[in-house]
């Protein structure tokens, strides 16, 4: 099956002639592609307006384009990427075996590349302050995954621990991993048992739940000229506490980014809240789950045997990347320190 990158463009001036009343068309593809299945294109149009065109080989997550529309658009939070309606109304539109969404082309770069100014800071911090207030109608909230502390990550982490103590096998890749797993054996253990703990603590209460990006690290809010910023990436949307988004921000350590007190000041001062406000059981939570989630994805690509060497000694760069100073290890320690 030919991947949608090589897509004549006649067929994408169709879609968008057809769905979004758009004629004369330049369509450039943006690599890299995530994989086989999508793929990204700049749409200049013939008015000088520009845009960003996203084809997915399978549907499109609904609630990934239903809610960042609902929040730019009825909520008026600008931050928020929403796709552009069709003609018709639709925020999405079916071609011949794929899905398209069009979004405004925002110009500028990812957090892990350039870095916020302050006022971008506040900006950021009102925006996700504006999400987490805002009430969803119940067609959307319905559709939402809630916060259930969900053993699932654990479960799977352990599952690879007893296996490793029974003198796991492999190839060279494979050895390297599982010697630094060795390494680390204690601590590892020590992240799984926490965030056991810790979502033991938050199973007993009864947390407000509110609309969360869930994924809002540096890579995530694209960082523009004059304060201009925009948050994407919303494929992981949950109902959760604020700490779920809130963990990014001031020691995520994700990417070695956002990792600032003065950056977590100014995000709180957008965000409308003092440090105290922020609960720390589920923020120190929320940054061992994210942890042992990675560790899961980490062994499941280690191990795959369709994997390709190199995404499997991606997968042992990024497992030792955790655990570099000041990196989400580190943090998570810190955090878990700050309740004891």
């Amino acid at each position: 099956m030919p991947t949608l990158q090589d897509l004549p463009h006649e067929a994408i001036a169709q879609l968008l002639a057809d769905a979004y009343g758009l004629h004369d068309i330049r369509a450039k593809f943006l690599p890299p592609g995530a994989d086989e299945h999508s793929a990204a294109f700049r749409i200049d149009a013939s008015d000088g307006a520009a845009y960003f065109l996203k084809l997915r080989r399978n549907s499109f997550d609904r609630n990934a384009i239903a809610v960042p529309a609902f929040l730019h658009r009825e909520k008026g939070v600008e931050a928020v990427m929403a796709p552009v309606a069709t003609t018709s109304g639709q925020l999405s539109v079916q071609g011949e075996g794929f899905d398209a969404a069009l979004y405004p082309f925002f110009n500028g770069s990812a957090g892990f590349e350039r870095a916020m100014t302050d006022g971008q800071w506040i900006k950021l911090g009102a925006a996700v302050g504006a999400i987490h207030r805002a009430e969803l109608p119940a067609s959307l909230s319905a559709a939402l995954p809630r916060e259930r502390y969900d053993h699932h990550w654990r479960e799977g982490v352990r599952r690879y621990q007893r296996r490793f103590i029974n003198a796991v096998k492999g190839d060279e890749i494979a050895m390297r991993f599982l010697a630094f797993w060795e390494e680390h054996a204690e601590e590892i253990d020590n992240i799984v048992y926490r965030s056991e703990q810790l979502a033991s603590i938050l199973l007993e209460r009864t947390p407000q739940l509110v609309p969360c990006h869930a994924d809002l690290h540096a890579g995530n809010v694209l960082v523009g000229d004059g304060n201009r910023l925009a948050i994407v990436g919303w494929n992981a949307l949950m109902l959760a506490p604020k700490e779920r988004d809130l963990m990014f921000i001031g020691g995520g350590g994700v990417g070695h980014a956002w990792n600032q007190p003065h950056e977590e000041a100014l995000f709180l001062e957008g965000y409308g809240a003092k440090k105290e406000d922020v609960d720390a059981v589920a923020l120190a939570y929320y940054r061992h789950e994210r942890i042992v989630k990675s560790l899961l994805g980490f062994c499941d690509r280690m191990f795959d045997g369709t994997a390709s060497a190199e995404d499997r000694e991606e997968s042992l760069r990024q497992m030792h990347s955790q655990f570099m100073p000041d990196d989400v290890v580190a943090i998570a320690h810190r955090s878990y320190d700050a309740i004891t």
